[in-house]
């Protein structure tokens, strides 16, 4: 009788965590998680990426956008795409507008193009309008599997370049020649060289997974700058900006002419490609790949990502996309949308530190540009370099996106080039019925326009 009493179960004097109101929402215990592993998780995953409230606004003021309403609808724009990511499809995934996508807009579009910042957003509000569009049907996985793997990968590699110019133009590093086009900047001016000194110091504190390697690095060359009496001190917090100068502000209209097609297209391939490599990837680290391959809400996920970037439009920013970063939070035992609402909170706790946004310099986000550039290139290793009608197009693609200073005219060529040699090599079966009517539009667009 004793024995028995003592394989008795033991009371259970607190409720059940199946019976919380975070259980229910999240399924924290079918994820092998807790509350806390979740919290902690959001954080590491905010403090990763939190460099984009700094670096976005910059990017924006260069084309004629306020820089507090750029600030607070970077903040509200991220907020809204975890809220969005971690309660709906429950994935522990980041978003905020896209490095590279963000340089696109700024200096391709407006500067290039000459397009004025409103025009812009409106091609970033039907690029997001089209992305829901093929993620709520099945023409987005037509499209995905229908433009060759070497193309998608030189996608993100050529945006890293373009990327990495813009930040060794922003720090001074590459300055203009008119004999040579470009040239090494004087690496004397205080301005290069810490700009130098923080992609250094980035890359060194992340090769030795130091916590908040690129938040660390643009506060500590800002904190520099401010010894040598480069940057004034003005205060950490404060009450938001104004968001009035971007809300609503996009110029739909402006996006319905010829001209425009290649930038929706750019915006949405680039952004597409992004998301579905970065979601997949994490879903690999969180265990949301089940034994036959298919991979848990991977359908939310691409469409609370794709609404991220209509809303991210309305409030002023460039494309809300998934960041890489998010495998920090991973790594750290984020499972579940905890984590992403986690991230989400504090992106909108972040808007009242308005002042300390307005202080960090262009140089020091010029190093967290550079480092995320060389991350970016990562892509270029899994192209078949042994088949030159796949790899050609792939380096024409990367190549000429810094080069043209555009990712729209880059991905262009490369389709063309690629059309091109499977052509006339006679591999015509692997050219599918997209990519011959993107190459018809791309080749109108360049005698046209």
């Amino acid at each position: 009788m004793e024995s028995r009493k003592s394989e008795a179960p033991p009371l259970e004097l607190t409720p059940p965590l199946r019976n919380g109101l975070l259980e229910r929402l999240f399924k924290l215990s079918l994820h092998g998680t807790t509350v806390k592993t979740e919290l902690i998780a959001g954080l590491t995953t905010f403090i990763t990426m939190a460099y984009i409230i700094f670096v976005n606004p910059n990017i924006m003021a260069d084309a004629g956008i306020d820089h507090g309403a750029a600030f607070v609808a970077t903040c509200i724009a991220a907020a809204l795409g975890c809220l969005l990511m971690g309660l709906y499809a429950n994935w522990p995934v980041g978003l905020a507008p896209g490095m590279g996508l963000n340089a696109f807009f700024t200096y391709t579009v407006v500067g290039t193009m000459g397009y004025n910042w409103e025009t812009a957003l409106g091609a970033v509000f039907v690029s997001g309008v089209l992305f829901m569009f093929l993620t709520f049907s099945r023409i987005r996985e037509w499209l995905l599997n229908s433009i060759p793997v070497s193309l998608r990968f030189a996608m993100g590699a050529g945006v890293g370049l373009f990327l990495g110019l813009i930040g060794l133009k922003t720090a001074g590093i590459v300055v203009d020649s008119p004999a040579t086009l470009i040239k090494l900047g004087s690496l004397r001016e205080p301005g290069p060289l810490l700009a130098a000194i923080c992609f250094l110091m980035i890359a060194i504190l992340s090769y030795h997974r130091v916590f908040g390697a690129i938040l660390i690095s643009i506060i500590t060359v800002t904190l520099a700058g401010w010894g040598l009496g480069l940057v004034h001190y003005e205060g950490i917090m404060s009450a938001p900006p104004s968001l009035a100068p971007t809300w609503m502000a996009m110029n739909v209209a402006g996006v319905f002419n010829v001209s425009m097609i290649s930038v929706v297209l750019a915006f949405l391939f680039v952004h597409m490609f992004d998301t579905a490599g970065t979601l997949m990837g994490v879903a690999q680290r969180a265990n949301l790949v089940a034994a036959d391959g298919r991979i848990e809400n991977l359908s939310r996920a691409m469409k609370a990502d794709s609404a991220s970037s209509v809303f991210g439009a309305v409030v002023g920013v460039p494309p809300v996309t998934s960041y890489v970063e998010s495998a920090a939070g991973v790594a750290a035992g984020g499972r579940t949308g905890l984590t992403a609402v986690t991230v989400g909170v504090l992106f909108i706790a972040a808007m009242f530190f308005a002042p300390l946004a307005g202080m960090i310099p262009a140089y020091a986000t010029a190093g967290a540009l550079i480092y995320v550039a060389m991350l970016m290139m990562g892509g270029m290793a899994h192209i078949e370099w042994d088949e030159a009608t796949d790899a050609i197009p792939a380096i024409v693609t990367a190549i000429m996106m810094p080069l043209t200073f555009s990712v729209a005219d880059g991905i262009a060529l490369g389709f063309i080039t690629y059309v091109a040699l499977k052509a006339g090599t006679g591999k015509y079966k692997e050219i599918s019925v997209s990519l011959w009517v993107l190459c018809a539009i791309f080749i109108a667009k360049f005698i046209f326009l």
